[in-house]
């Protein structure tokens, strides 16, 4: 975001007390904590803090970023016009989808994969897929997470030759990547997470798991955080895991 042309343009005043009053409602909304915002828009908790309490103004490019970790649009501005949005498309890097031919994707799901502290667990989270107006695709974001700091947030690819969808982070060159099958009938996504599992000190481990992803809409009920055998969850969690290899969704050599 250095190279946004006024980049360190500060927000303030009306502005800056509408967009704090946004950012806290979407928060709220989303149930998702400051701390959590703060890592997905790679800005500190204290520029963070003290912009939404009045302490100090935005600068155009937290405002960016903060837009891109929510996937919606903050500042004010003529919004594009309905036809617009429904004619935009992703890049060709993404599939080159329209909004209308990936609307069905959007929604907030319940993400499963084994925990990687406790092999005889499962670990939950919500993980939210939505149409950006502004970048023209569709766009990820992890919430609910126990270890709210390595919460992702990305794009997503749905290219037509595959039939696969791709929902990639990229933060500075380092990657991470899942790898699932269009949604069942009942909504449900299952495949690959491949990723770095973090070790002592500096250690860094590719490793590469199951994941799925379950339509939910009751999230005072969703078992979120890490499943044990012994929770009333755990046996429904499992098969849900069980299903990648069972049902040939992905292999594993």
């Amino acid at each position: 975001m250095d190279g946004t042309p006024g980049a360190d343009r500060e927000i303030a005043g009306a502005a800056a007390q509408a967009l704090a009053l946004r950012v806290r409602e979407e928060l709220a909304l989303r149930r998702m904590s400051r701390q959590g915002l703060a890592d997905l828009a790679r800005i500190s908790i204290s520029t963070l803090e003290k912009a939404l309490s009045g302490r100090r103004p935005f600068t155009l490019a937290s405002v960016i970023r903060i837009e891109d970790a929510l996937g919606l649009r903050l500042r004010e501005g003529p919004a594009p016009s309905a036809a617009a949005r429904s004619e935009a498309s992703a890049p060709d890097s993404l599939g080159a989808y329209s909004r209308p031919a990936v609307r069905w994707l959007e929604g907030a799901y319940l993400t499963l994969r084994p925990s990687f502290g406790d092999a005889h667990a499962v670990y939950a989270y919500r993980t939210d897929i939505l149409w950006s107006d502004d970048a023209s695709r569709l766009v990820f974001v992890e919430r609910e997470r126990l270890d709210a700091p390595y919460s992702q947030s990305g794009e997503v690819a749905a290219p037509h030759q595959s039939g696969h969808l791709y929902l990639v982070t990229n933060r500075h060159g380092q990657h991470r990547l899942i790898t699932v099958g269009r949604p069942t009938i009942d909504g449900a996504m299952y495949g690959v997470l491949s990723t770095l599992l973090a070790g002592p000190g500096s250690q860094l481990t590719p490793i590469a798991a199951p994941i799925a992803f379950v339509r939910e809409t009751d999230w005072s009920a969703a078992p979120l955080g890490r499943v044990r055998s012994g929770d009333a969850a755990y046996a429904a969690c499992r098969e849900r895991l069980d299903r990648v290899k069972g049902e040939g969704f992905a292999l594993f050599r």
